[in-house]
């Protein structure tokens, strides 16, 4: 594992060091992505122009989920984002190349490539998180610091698992970036908002199949002191690692089989 982590440090600080070769490229690339991500807290604040409530969720409440998904999935993005591009490897046959190198798949594939450039959705996410925090009277206590700071990291190995698990589809239909991005762009858009807003069935798709619903939703409950208006068990609210944990070992044993029985591009 140390020696995994050693190598992914060599591999994204040969990529970092490459970038900022051209620094004006970069400055402009950090500066469009920074302002293209706000339009998408525009459109909360659009909605909430119109309507002084989202069923019991002010503005500031739906800001503050809206900021953990959009930094907790930047930093997702910065990490696996890459995955997009994965079909293209088996497509190409590059993915066989992979296959013959003394390391792990999975390993060689997130370490390709890192955008530096994606730091700008954290800042932005961070901004919205103080607009959020600064109309919120939020009690905090030990309980409500340790569930937000364990929330974040539980987060990104969902956000991770899931784009994991999607990018295994190309390995049986050669392209399956979209039905990736439904889950991964989409969920994070699905995520910024109360899932109580939401159908029965998309409720269930995303919080049981698709755990999206324990990215930021439930731990956003306990730190708001705001009762589940859906009624669910508080002790959802605490389940944010074990769900990470669980999807994890569920995208691992995915890659892993998939990988298995990958029969190349010419096969």
């Amino acid at each position: 594992m140390v020696d995994a982590v050693f190598v992914w440090r060599k591999l994204v600080g040969a990529q970092v060091r490459s970038q900022l070769q051209y620094r004006m490229s970069f400055t402009l690339d950090v500066f469009g992505s920074f302002w293209i991500s706000f339009i998408d807290f525009l459109v909360v604040l659009t909605i909430f122009h119109n309507i002084s409530r989202l069923n019991s969720w002010t503005v500031h409440e739906v800001a503050f989920l809206y900021a953990l998904s959009s930094i907790t999935f930047a930093f997702t993005d910065l990490l696996i984002g890459h995955l997009d591009q994965f079909p293209q490897k088996i497509r190409d046959g590059n993915f066989d190349i992979v296959l013959v190198r003394p390391r792990g798949t999975l390993l060689q594939i997130v370490a390709s490539d890192f955008a530096s450039r994606r730091l700008a959705r954290v800042l932005q996410g961070t901004i919205v998180l103080v607009y959020a925090l600064s109309g919120l009277s939020i009690h905090w206590t030990a309980g409500r610091v340790a569930v937000l700071l364990v929330s974040l990291p539980s987060a990104v190995v969902i956000f991770g698992s899931v784009w994991v698990v999607g990018a295994c589809v190309a390995f049986w239909t050669t392209d399956g970036g979209e039905f990736t991005n439904a889950f991964t762009y989409g969920g994070t858009t699905m995520a910024q908002y109360p899932f109580d807003v939401y159908g029965t069935w998309l409720r269930r798709l995303l919080g049981y199949f698709v755990p999206l619903a324990f990215v930021c939703y439930f731990p956003a409950l306990y730190v708001l002191g705001k009762p589940d208006p859906l009624g669910l068990p508080r002790a959802l609210d605490f389940l944010s690692p074990a769900v990470a944990a669980a999807a994890a070992c569920v995208a691992g044993l995915t890659w892993r089989f998939a990988v298995r029985h990958y029969r190349s591009a010419g096969g």
